[in-house]
């Protein structure tokens, strides 16, 4: 993760520290199994309780967990690059970014830490049309997310491309927050939400696959939800 006042490569200031307890916290729950929920409320019925995954519990707050670390990234300076195993390599302002085809999406959200959230409404540019903009090679297999903090997590190129998936900018009809990731983030709604980056700033098409962050921390790599795959 990047310390206090290191830049990008647009040279966007990152804020404030890692909480690095927070993480060796995290790390030891990730050994023990140990899970953290929201604020709960009870459940409307069968086809409700049917859409909720094994192991979690329904919120109507949305919780906010990071490191410590929530960079203020002005939009006339956010950039997005699809870069890597591609043809086509894409680098967008956020002008640019929204000046692309448009999609209104409603998913649910599920964290490892326990709670899940249904019906959420996101704003953004599907994650496939920003993967054929780019023209990925033939050999390219997997995806590595890096965000303006430094985050990085990791997910099948399959993954990546399936009809759900965006990058969000609006959440609930609203620019999303800093705090739950704007001006951009990554909503992969069939995994756990830690596959789901805040802030992203480049999205690297690879061979290999990549861990990032938590996986290379005692995460698990895949991360569904509906196989408890929270620890590896």
């Amino acid at each position: 993760m990047a310390p206090e006042d290191d830049r990008t490569d647009d040279d966007v200031p990152v804020t404030g520290k890692v909480r690095e307890k927070l993480v060796e916290t995290k790390q030891a729950w990730a050994r023990e199994g140990r899970l953290l929920t929201g604020e709960s409320y009870p459940l409307g019925g069968t086809a409700t309780r049917e859409r909720l995954p094994p192991g979690q519990t329904l919120v109507k707050d949305w919780p906010v967990l990071d490191l410590g670390v929530q960079p203020d990234v002005a939009p006339d300076r956010w950039r997005l690059r699809v870069e890597g195993l591609v043809q086509a390599p894409v680098r967008l302002t956020l002008d640019e970014f929204m000046a692309l085809p448009q999609a209104e999406l409603v998913n649910d959200i599920h964290c490892v830490t326990q709670w899940s959230r249904y019906d959420n409404h996101w704003q953004g540019v599907l994650a496939k049309h920003l993967v054929e903009l780019a023209r990925p090679k033939e050999e390219a297999r997997f995806v590595a997310f890096t965000s303006y903090d430094g985050y990085t997590t990791n997910v099948p190129l399959a993954e990546f491309t399936r009809d759900e998936v965006l990058l969000a900018h609006s959440w609930e009809g609203k620019p999303l927050t800093r705090q739950h990731g704007g001006p951009v983030r990554v909503v992969l709604p069939r995994l756990y939400f830690w596959k789901s980056p805040k802030w992203v700033t480049r999205i690297e098409l690879l061979r290999e696959d990549r861990p990032g962050f938590w996986e290379v921390r005692g995460y698990h790599n895949n991360g569904d939800p509906w196989l408890e795959e929270r620890y590896g």
